[in-house]
């Protein structure tokens, strides 16, 4: 259930959904075996999802979104899930980025970001028998366009935070990236 409203004179806009999902059969890794795949009997997926975009003012952009999310195995007939949550899939999910970019003078063109992440706890398991913590990850960047020249440098997990992105189950838990810097640059013609 959707609804979208636009503020500040058009120049934000807002997407706000509830959701309710309900999904039968779907295959899952087997927890004896990596290779092998067993099917959930049914899982749900309920929750709001909010959504803010846009530009506050005149090179000031500015994205934020917030998750709820509550999901549930309703049906499960090959390990005894039946009640468990999902795996991976945190209650409590935001990030928040904005980017400023000098719109006159010698320096036009050149922009800074930062945003901030943060992802709750996370089942590990099907089974629910650990938890992935929540954690709050930082990135950065400086860019400069002109013209048709892109240049910019990102610095993701500006303060090297440790972290989980997932699991698939006790032994494949996957750890986060490190404090990295990307570079890049393009001409578009």
């Amino acid at each position: 259930y959707p609804g979208k409203a636009n503020l500040l004179g058009d120049r934000l806009s807002t997407t706000l959904a509830f959701y309710n999902l309900e999904r039968s059969n779907v295959a899952a890794q087997g927890f004896d075996n990596v290779l092998s795949q067993f099917q959930i009997g049914k899982q749900r997926s309920r929750g709001i999802e909010l959504d803010v975009a846009g530009e506050i003012l005149p090179g000031w952009n500015l994205t934020a979104s917030y998750a709820y999310t509550d999901t549930k195995i309703l049906e499960d007939s090959n390990f005894n899930s039946e009640g468990k949550q999902l795996l991976n899939v945190p209650r409590n999910a935001f990030g928040l980025w904005t980017t400023y970019e000098l719109q006159s003078g010698s320096l036009k063109g050149l922009g800074v970001g930062i945003g901030i992440f943060n992802q709750g706890e996370r089942q590990g398991d099907l089974l629910n028998t650990f938890t992935l913590p929540g954690y709050w990850r930082t990135d950065a960047s400086l860019f400069y366009r002109r013209n048709n020249f892109r240049a910019g440098i990102n610095l993701q997990n500006l303060f090297d935070q440790d972290y989980f992105e997932g699991a698939r189950n006790i032994v494949r838990v996957i750890p986060g990236a490190p404090f990295a810097i990307t570079g890049s640059v393009s001409w578009e013609f």
